[in-house]
């Protein structure tokens, strides 16, 4: 399954947690009991308090993912995300000087049979072969120092529960929720695994990785296709990039790769904690100082650069698989920071949320070309310019060329017919009543004030944006659409079957 962050979803998770406190809490409630303070070295903490229950969830989020990943070494922010989980030098090993030692030797090796790699046709496969040998033993060696998931142990035994974290094309996050009165343990656990981490069974770890781009990927039909789709619309912005990496890339990282990755990236200034449950803002921030204080200070990272030129021409690809038809199409965007930004969020919403929705009940209910469709901003990453996305997976017996059709004529409808006031009205209440609905999470909450403090600059924007919702109108709708919806500026990525007689 295809999954993907859009500003719908953004949106639906931070109104329905902010809705969710209480149903009879205004947001300036809500908003009160928000504190915020950044320590010396430039980390920003942001604290909820809710006592309903004692626990607190806890969440960091890094202003780093595959967007600020370099040609040749993609797949690092995800690796790194598995080795923030393999511990320190005092956690997660039996004796760090010995197992330092052996982890130089396993580095000393892979550099050794990578450079004999390199030589293409003249590499002696005797030396690969006695290499490759030396670098196993080297990891047996490294591997009987190893205290395997201390880090998560440690966590399980305080009564934690939900340790995850996730890599996409703008973030990297870590969470999880304690019983409040351990609310010491997250403050020294996570400061020590970013003040002090230890890449121990890396090249086990990028093994795992490679494993999950072959399953995920390679051997998914979906994967490959969203892979070759985004590589066609992007021609110079990173966010063309898959997020797990590419094959030859994960072959060639080293440790140290991921070292120089962490260094760059994961400073107090890239970096937002938040903190939402049974918690005192005042004790939080006498912890935040004692632990993460100790953490130097450094500049934050450089921008990434490299703007996406604008798209002319349509571009198209098909991808030739035994598997049922999938359409995807995708037209170039502002970011999240554009001023028509809610706009776009709109659009989505009337065309693919629910079953009244309008590609569903053209393209599904009606006209029965789709088993399924979708429509909507944000992919694959919300920070830069990015792609509103349309898709479906074909009904058995029809044909990508019929869907693409009643898909462009529903695009074009946008363009050509105001949406009318119920439509709009059916948006605002869905947002305003209908979210609230949804959950009623701390860790979701804690996720949305550091995205919306780290997407848009405050996180106070969470609890105005209904406001700009309220705000949109029939004529902003056509308008956004006529600019964007345009031949020139759309990519198309199909799944196509391969007949069994052509497969024999």
């Amino acid at each position: 399954m295809m999954q993907f962050s859009t500003p719908i979803r953004t949106l639906a998770l931070a109104l329905a947690a902010t809705l969710a406190v209480s149903a009879q809490e205004s947001f300036q409630q809500v908003q009160s009991r928000i504190s915020e303070f950044t320590l010396a070295n430039g980390l920003k903490f942001i604290i909820l308090e809710r006592h309903q229950a004692p626990v607190a969830s806890f969440y960091t989020y890094v202003d780093a993912g595959s967007a600020q990943e370099k040609t040749g070494l993609t797949g690092l922010a995800h690796m790194f995300e598995h080795m923030a989980f393999k511990g320190t030098s005092t956690i997660g090993t039996k004796n760090y000087l010995e197992e330092k030692n052996s982890l130089d030797r396993v580095d000393a090796t892979f550099k050794s049979l990578q450079h004999e790699r390199d030589k293409g046709r003249s590499a002696d496969p005797e030396a690969i072969k006695k290499l490759e040998g030396e670098f196993k033993a080297a990891q047996d060696t490294a591997g009987q120092f190893v205290v395997s998931n201390e880090f998560g142990t440690a966590i399980e035994q305080a009564g934690g529960r939900g340790l995850n974290a996730s890599t996409a094309s703008d973030k990297t996050d870590y969470f999880f929720s304690l019983p409040s009165n351990s609310a010491e343990l997250w403050f020294f656990l996570e400061s020590e695994r970013f003040r002090d981490p230890v890449f121990r069974e890396f090249y086990k770890e990028r093994d795992v990785v490679m494993e999950e781009r072959r399953m995920r990927t390679d051997s998914n039909p979906i994967g490959r296709t969203v892979e070759e789709f985004l590589a066609v619309a992007y021609k110079a912005h990173p966010y063309g990039q898959p997020t797990i990496g590419h094959m030859s890339d994960l072959q060639n990282l080293t440790r140290k790769d991921a070292v120089d990755f962490f260094k760059t990236y994961y400073q107090p200034s890239n970096m937002i904690i938040s903190i939402v449950g049974d918690v005192d803002p005042k004790e939080m921030k006498r912890l935040a100082e004692s632990y993460f204080g100790r953490i130097p200070t450094s500049p934050r990272p450089e921008p990434v650069r490299t703007v996406e030129p604008p798209q002319e021409f349509e571009r198209r690809v098909t991808v030739r698989l035994n598997a049922q038809r999938l359409y995807i199409l995708g037209y170039h965007k502002p970011g999240t920071d554009d001023p028509d930004h809610a706009v776009y969020v709109t659009l989505g919403s009337i065309l693919s949320d629910g079953r009244s929705s309008r590609l569903d009940t053209a393209i599904v209910q009606q006209k029965k070309l789709a088993v399924n469709a979708f429509g909507g901003p944000g992919f694959p990453g919300e920070k830069y310019p990015n792609l509103f996305l349309f898709g479906a997976f074909t009904a058995p017996g029809k044909t990508n060329e019929e869907l693409e059709k009643a898909m462009l004529a529903e695009i074009e409808r946008l363009k050509t017919e105001p949406v009318t006031k119920e439509e709009l009205d059916g948006v605002k209440t869905r947002f305003r009543a209908g979210l609230i609905k949804q959950f009623n999470d701390n860790t979701q909450m804690a996720g949305q004030l550091a995205e919306w403090q780290a997407l848009t600059g405050n996180w106070k924007n969470l609890f105005l944006y209904l406001q700009k919702l309220e705000k949109v109108t029939p004529d902003d709708i056509q308008r956004v659409a006529k600019a964007t919806f345009t031949p020139g500026n759309r990519t198309v990525a199909v799944i196509e079957p391969i007949e069994t007689a052509e497969a024999k």
